[in-house]
């Protein structure tokens, strides 16, 4: 039997016995190493409420981006991304729209982006959206065309089939006037989107966004629950006006409450294959801790190795993280021997 199958086998008697057996479990571990990962693999290919799953992992085209302009070896050309995920063992993928910007009403186009994620056997979660102007404008005008803006990714990231797209929720004045300018802005919006059957969901992307308290604060005046948030485990400067950096993993567990996806953000590892800015054990503890149990995207930024480099070691970086958390998991639920 090759690897192909006896993963699928391997499946097939997690999904019959119960990932919680403890014989299975006493099998598992040790050396039958891939029954494990089988077994863990469930979060990657069930639903994202499955309590015996921890999360499943997915892919940030960011994480491409030198490539696609090409600024890093051959262009990548947008319509071979999820080839290129499935390439690096991914099944799930996170577009931006920064990556074919003209291209959100040419229906032929983003026809032929769903053909090609179907093809490839792999889901499309949302799109990332930049550059439609601040939702959170002082001035009403400006910024209702910026909630018009955002009408076209909505209805493309419908026809692809995603569950969401990601704003920004930029904005200018005081703490509290930001506030209620980016709830404006959010909730006429998220009104659009969730006719739709789509989410709106918002990133830690500089300024007050960068502020997990403002932002959590902002998603509880929009009220609506198909609004919510995209904790980024890295962006979270928010300029010298702010104070600077925020702590992440404060900032991470306070968006959580309201998360619909989360962005692994990864930029230098260490020799032990460890994320240097981010305990990657220390936030994934936080976003489970939440319940969350969705896909977490892949987003390379760093740039002392190529993007492929950097993506295969955040990848196997959560899978040591997310096999690690699972063993404690079952270690205790194991019956204690007297």
């Amino acid at each position: 039997m090759d690897r192909r199958g006896f993963v699928g086998a391997g499946l097939g008697l997690a999904a019959g016995l119960g990932v919680g057996n403890v014989g299975l479990v006493g099998t598992a571990w040790g050396k039958d190493l891939d029954v494990t990962q089988a077994i863990i693999g469930r979060a990657g290919g069930g639903s994202a409420k499955n309590d015996e799953g921890l999360y499943k992992i997915s892919l940030a085209q960011w994480s491409l981006h030198r490539r696609h302009f090409g600024r890093q070896g051959p262009k990548l050309d947008a319509l071979d991304f999820a080839k290129t995920a499935r390439g690096f063992g991914i099944e799930a993928i996170e577009y931006v729209n920064q990556m074919f910007k003209t291209k959100a009403k040419d229906k032929k186009y983003i026809g032929e982006l769903k053909k090609r994620a179907k093809g490839e056997g792999v889901k499309s979660l949302l799109i990332m959206c930049d550059g439609e102007g601040r939702l959170g404008d002082p001035d009403k005008k400006r910024r209702r065309q910026a909630v018009e803006n955002h009408f076209k990714w909505v209805e493309a990231a419908k026809t692809l089939g995603c569950h969401s797209i990601r704003v920004n929720a930029a904005s200018s004045g005081k703490y509290e006037e930001q506030v209620k300018l980016a709830a404006d802005g959010l909730a006429q919006l998220t009104e659009f989107s969730s006719k739709h059957g789509l989410n709106t969901i918002v990133e830690n992307h500089g300024g007050l966004s960068s502020n997990g308290a403002w932002l959590a604060k902002v998603m509880k005046t929009v009220g609506h629950k198909h609004c919510g948030t995209l904790p980024d485990f890295g962006n979270f400067h928010m300029g010298r006006q702010w104070g600077g950096w925020y702590d992440r993993y404060k900032g991470v567990n306070e968006l959580m409450p309201f998360a619909k996806a989360v962005s692994a953000k990864s930029h230098s590892f260490d020799a032990k294959g460890n994320e240097k800015r981010t305990d990657y054990m220390k936030m994934m503890k936080i976003v489970l801790k939440h319940g969350y149990r969705g896909w977490v995207g892949i987003e390379w930024e760093g740039g002392e190795v190529k993007e492929n480099e950097g993506i295969m070691k955040t990848k196997k970086l959560l899978e040591r993280v997310r096999l690690a958390l699972w063993k404690e998991k079952m270690e205790k639920k194991r019956p204690k021997v007297k």
